[in-house]
């Protein structure tokens, strides 16, 4: 019997692991085909705020960059690459944003002249080893490479495939087919492609225009990631071309910088999962029917009150970062891990609730 089961080993469970064992919960993690095997392993793994003006997303990506910037170099500094960010605007539009975004912000930014010659906002940012930070992060969960096919209730526990048991449930599955399926929860699969190159060319910084661009090291850096909303590994009747992918990933690549005698060494490939108002979700799931069968709430209303709706016990989900995975993750599975262990409160603008509410306004 276990603590708590999570299922799924990309950045989200795996965040979530780490702060689990690290207060010494028992935890089981489940991954259908091996740590970092989805969009995790597939991402460019840059850890940088959102460059925007305004907007809760970009509030909270704010907090999490902070955050998660202190918590990889504490507990992981050997996979963690700091590096100098230039941010490049792509258009006219994209230039007024940055200098908006250069008079507002109070983190610390460069001031360091570069060719550029869009609008750009530098500074000191980081890269994180994907695959590895993930394995390191479930390094003291116990790891079952398999799907979970089925998640049961009964006498006051989880069962897992009718073999294993645990008190709570954490479900981390991105924008795969969910284990428990609810109507109100909706995730947009988000495929994406990265790849390592070998180059003459020499890059000391971390570059972020039409695409991500790593720092050299040794020769190799790394290019990602493309986004691909069309294409589903559960949906898609064709495979991923990934030629195609290449292509326009070094196509992205070389309107930022010139790349001289690339060899393509490593595709990274994934899907990553976004939420359709773009914040991720973090905590209960609402149980739709009992919730609906319940007379005495009012769901058509502006403020609808979270607590008035009926939730399965001790299942919990942390989900739809987009391209922030690695960002967002060890924020949110602090916020998750408290309301887990201590029940502090999540923000209703991150819980999955929110989503409950606004389908059943329409119902």
């Amino acid at each position: 019997m276990y603590d708590v089961a999570i299922i799924g080993a990309g950045i989200n469970g795996a965040s979530v692991a780490f702060e689990l064992t690290q207060k010494g919960k028992k935890v089981i993690i489940f991954d259908m085909n091996g740590v970092a095997s989805g969009g995790s392993g597939a991402a460019g793994a840059f850890i940088s705020p959102k460059f925007s003006k305004a907007g809760e997303l970009k509030e909270i990506i704010h907090d999490a960059f902070i955050y998660s910037m202190a918590f990889y170099e504490k507990n992981f500094p050997h996979l963690l690459t700091k590096a100098p960010l230039i941010h490049i605007a792509q258009d006219e539009k994209d230039s007024e944003i940055l200098k908006y975004y250069k008079e507002h912000t109070d983190l610390k930014l460069s001031d360091e002249k570069n060719s550029f010659e869009n609008e750009t906002v530098s500074m000191e940012a980081g890269i994180v080893n994907a695959h590895g930070m993930c394995s390191a992060m479930c390094k003291s969960a116990k790891f079952v490479n398999s799907k979970v096919e089925s998640l049961v209730y009964d006498d006051g526990m989880w069962i897992i495939d009718e073999i294993y048991s645990a008190s709570s449930v954490v479900m981390a599955t991105g924008a795969y087919k969910q284990v428990i399926q609810e109507p109100y929860i909706k995730l947009r699969g988000i495929w994406g492609h990265r790849i390592d190159i070998k180059t003459t060319t020499e890059n000391k910084n971390s570059l972020h225009q039409f695409v991500s661009i790593s720092p050299s090291k040794d020769g190799v850096l790394a290019i990602g990631a493309t986004h691909n909303v069309h294409y589903h590994p559960e949906s898609s009747t064709e495979p991923y071309d990934v030629q195609e992918g290449r292509a326009e990933l070094l196509q992205k690549a070389s309107r930022t910088i010139d790349l001289e005698n690339v060899e393509i060494i490593r595709d990274y490939t994934g899907l990553r999962s976004g939420s359709f108002d773009y914040m991720p979700l973090v905590g209960s799931l609402v149980i739709s029917k009992e919730t609906l069968a319940d007379t005495n709430i009012k769901f058509k209303t502006k403020k609808p009150n979270f607590e008035e709706y009926s939730y399965y016990p001790n299942l919990y989900m942390i989900n739809g970062n987009g391209g922030y995975g690695f960002v967002l993750a060890p924020y949110l599975a602090k916020i998750l891990s408290e309301n887990i262990l201590s029940g502090k409160k999540i923000s209703d603008r991150v819980s999955p609730a929110r989503f409950f509410a606004r389908w059943a306004k329409k119902l």
